[in-house]
């Protein structure tokens, strides 16, 4: 092989391996925006279920308050 024929060989590697880490790159920072925007959606989840929680308790003491109300009326 001829000095052309080398840089031919070493530029093709080069462009190949430019290549390959730009993929690399992109591929990781989109799956790092996919797992935040899951965690994120994780998060609002369990927000949604804590508050569905609190409510329903609130809906249980308020019943529970009633009752007591009319034991204490009964007695």
């Amino acid at each position: 092989m001829n000095y052309h024929q080398w840089q031919e060989v070493i530029a093709t590697i080069g462009i190949f391996v430019l290549l390959t880490v730009a993929a690399v790159t992109i591929i990781r920072q989109v799956a790092i925006g996919q797992r935040a925007k899951a965690q994120l959606a994780r998060e609002a989840a369990y927000k949604k279920l804590v508050e569905d929680g609190a409510a329903g308790q609130e809906r249980i003491e308020r019943r529970l308050e009633a009752i007591e109300r009319v034991l204490k009326d009964v007695e």
